[in-house]
C-alpha cells in the first residue's frame, strides 16, 4: 500500500508531503484545485512517461517520491532480478530535469523506466475516466477477462509466440516475394551469365587484341620502315656499321700511342655491338610481320564482341564484365538456394502455429471458464449498485486468426432495464451507468488481482442522489482489503471515507496559483461535506445532513 508523498515542483504543486493509511480515503475539492494531479503525480512514481511540461518552475528539477509497503506481495524475486535492495517499505522516486532528462530509482538503485514499470503495476491500479469510457472496447473487456482469469503468464506466453509467428510470417511474405522476382528474372539472368561464360574473357585481353590489330592494320607501312631502318645500318654503301667498323680501327691505331685511348675502343666496341644486335633484331621483327586479312577479321570480330558485351552492361573494361559474370552467378545460385530457405520458413511456420493454436485454446478455456463467474458476481453488484434489473452476459467469439491476445473476440452485453433486450455496451449504457460498470468490474478484478492498492479518478461521473451512496459502499466494502484511494465530487461518496484529503489553491507571494492538499479532522470533514451537499455554502442544515451522511 501507498504509505507517503513527496512531491517537488510538479505542475501546480511547489512542494507537498502526505502520509496515507489504510482503508478508504478520499480526495475533493474545487474544479480545478488540482485533484488529479495526485493521479499525475503517482503515475509518473510507477512508471508512466513524462515531458519537461510538468514542471511548475521551469529552471527546477521535479521530484516524485512514493513510498510503498511491499512485504506479502511476492515481489523479491523481482528485486532480486534486478539487482534490486528489498526493503519491506521501498522508496520508488522520479527525477525530470529542466532539460528533459528523466531518472528512476528504487530505494536508491538506479532503474529502467520498463521496470519501474513492472513493479509498479504490482501495487497500485489507477483508475481514470478514460478507462472508463475504453470499456466500450473491444480488446479491453477481454483483457479485464483476462485480469480476472490471472492468464497473465498464459497470455504473455502466447504473445511471445505470436511475436515469432508474425516475424516469421513476414520473413516467408519476403522470401517468396523475393522467390518470385527471381523466378521472372531467372531466365534472363542465366542468358546473361551463358553470354558472358560463352565468351570466355581473358583479364588483358582487350589491351592485347587492340594493340596486335594496331600492328596488323599497319603491317607494310611498320615493314617499308624497318627495312629502310636495317638496309642504312647494314646494306648500304656505305653504311652505318661499316663506318663505324672503320671508326673503330682507326681509334684502335691510335691508341697504340695513347694508353687513355684504350678505354674508347672498349666503349666502341661495345656500340658496335650493340648496333649489330639491333639490326638483327629489326630485321627478325620486320621479316615476321606481314599483312593478314584473315587474322584481323578473327580479331575485329573478337573486340566486336567484347565492345558489344561492354555497351551492354555498361562497362569500359573486361575486369567489368567478368565481376558482373560473377554476381550474375551468385545471383543464380541465391535463388536456387532460397527454396531450401522456403522450405525452412514454412516448416517452422507450422511449428509455430500450431504452438500458438494450442495456447490460443488454452486462453479460450481459461476465459470462458471464468466468464460465469464474472456474470453472476456483476449481476450481484449492479443490484448493490441501483440496478436490481439489470442483466449482463459476456459473448466471446472465436476468431478464423490469431491476434496479439489470441484468437477470441469479447463483447460486454448489457441492459439496465426488465424486459430490454441486451445490447453491446456502447450502445446500451449511459455515462452513469457505464461508471458503475467499471466500478463493478473494477472491485471484482482489484480484489482477485490481490493488488494493494487503487486509486479512482471520478469513477462517479454521471451518477448522484441514491446511487453515490451506493458507490459509496461498493468503495468502503473494497477498502476492507485493500488501500481503496477515491477523487470525487460527491458528498455520499466522501462521507464513507476513513481518511480525507482536501486539494486547495492558494496564491503566492509572487502572485502565482499553487496547488496542495491537506489531511482534514472530523470537524473540517464535517464542513467540507456540508460544502458539497449545499454548492459552496456551509449551513448548519448542511453539517447536520453532512454528519447524517459520515455517521
Amino acid at each position: 500500500m501507498l504509505k507517503h508523498l513527496l512531491v517537488e515542483n510538479f505542475i501546480l504543486i511547489q512542494q507537498l508531503e502526505l502520509n496515507f493509511r489504510e482503508g478508504y480515503t478520499v480526495i475533493s475539492g474545487e474544479t480545478g484545485a488540482g485533484k488529479s494531479i495526485l493521479v499525475g503525480a503517482l503515475g509518473l512514481i510507477l512508471g508512466r512517461r513524462a515531458d519537461t511540461n510538468v514542471l511548475q518552475d521551469k529552471e527546477k528539477k521535479c521530484i516524485l517520491e512514493g513510498s510503498f509497503q511491499i512485504e506479502n506481495l511476492e515481489l523479491e524475486i523481482l528485486f532480486k532480478t534486478n539487482d534490486i535492495d528489498f526493503e519491506p517499505i521501498s522508496t520508488f522516486r522520479r527525477e525530470i530535469t529542466p532539460q528533459g532528462k528523466s531518472r528512476a530509482f528504487i530505494n536508491d538503485t538506479p532503474v529502467t523506466l520498463s521496470v519501474l514499470k513492472e513493479i509498479g503495476d504490482r501495487l497500485v491500479d489507477i483508475h481514470s475516466q478514460n478507462q472508463t469510457l475504453e470499456l466500450n472496447d473491444a480488446s479491453f473487456q477481454l483483457s479485464m477477462i483476462d485480469s480476472y482469469a490471472n492468464s497473465t503468464a498464459i497470455l504473455s506466453d502466447y504473445k511471445k509466440r505470436f511475436s515469432e509467428f508474425t516475424a516469421v510470417k513476414s520473413e516467408l511474405a519476403q522470401s517468396l516475394e523475393q522467390q518470385a522476382n527471381a523466378l521472372a528474372d531467372k531466365e534472363y539472368k542465366v542468358y546473361l551469365f551463358d553470354e558472358l561464360s560463352a565468351a570466355h574473357l581473358q583479364e588483358g585481353e582487350q589491351e592485347e587484341l587492340e594493340n596486335e590489330l594496331e600492328i596488323l592494320t599497319h603491317a607494310e607501312e611498320i615493314r617499308s620502315r624497318l627495312v629502310q631502318i636495317t638496309s642504312q645500318l647494314g646494306e648500304s654503301d656505305p653504311s652505318v656499321l661499316s663506318a663505324l667498323a672503320s671508326i673503330k680501327q682507326t681509334l684502335s691505331q691510335a691508341a697504340k700511342y695513347n694508353v687513355q685511348l684504350e678505354s674508347f675502343c672498349n666503349r666502341l666496341d661495345s656500340c658496335f655491338i650493340e648496333l649489330k644486335d639491333f639490326n638483327q633484331e629489326l630485321q627478325a621483327i620486320g621479316d615476321s610481320i606481314s599483312y593478314n586479312p584473315e587474322k584481323i577479321e578473327q580479331i575485329s570480330q573478337r573486340l566486336n564482341l567484347i565492345y558489344h558485351l561492354q555497351q551492354k552492361h555498361r562497362v569500359q573494361t573486361i575486369a567489368g564484365l567478368l565481376q558482373i559474370q560473377a554476381e550474375l552467378e551468385l545471383a543464380i545460385v541465391a535463388g536456387d538456394s532460397l527454396d531450401e530457405k522456403i522450405t525452412t520458413l514454412q516448416n517452422r511456420l507450422q511449428e509455430v502455429e500450431k504452438q500458438l493454436s494450442l495456447k490460443s485454446e488454452e486462453l479460450y478455456q481459461k476465459r470462458q471458464q471464468v466468464i460465469p463467474v464474472i456474470e453472476s458476481e456483476m449481476l450481484q453488484l449492479l443490484s448493490g449498485l441501483g440496478m436490481p434489473s439489470a442483466a449482463f452476459a459476456i459473448r466471446l467469439e472465436n476468431l478464423e486468426y490469431f491476434t496479439k491476445t489470441g484468437t477470441n473476440r469479447a463483447s460486454f452485453l448489457f441492459s439496465a432495464n426488465k424486459g430490454i433486450p441486451m445490447r453491446e455496451i456502447q450502445k446500451a449504457a449511459s455515462g452513469g451507468e457505464l461508471s458503475r460498470l467499471m466500478l463493478a468490474l473494477k472491485s471484482l478484478i482489484v480484489s482477485r488481482a490481490m493488488l494493494p492498492t487503487v486509486l479512482f479518478d471520478e469513477i462517479d461521473t454521471g451518477i448522484s442522489g441514491e446511487i453515490a451512496g451506493k458507490v459509496g459502499a461498493i468503495l468502503k466494502k473494497m477498502a476492507r482489503t485493500m488501500q481503496v484511494i477515491a477523487i470525487t465530487h460527491l458528498p455520499q461518496i466522501a462521507a464513507k471515507a476513513d481518511t480525507h484529503l482536501l486539494a486547495y489553491k492558494e496564491e503566492t507571494d509572487q502572485t502565482d496559483t499553487i496547488s496542495n492538499l491537506r489531511e482534514l479532522t472530523r470537524e473540517q470533514r464535517i464542513d467540507e461535506v456540508a460544502r458539497m451537499l449545499s454548492n459552496e455554502k456551509i449551513t448548519t442544515t448542511a453539517r447536520a445532513a453532512a454528519l447524517e451522511l459520515m455517521e
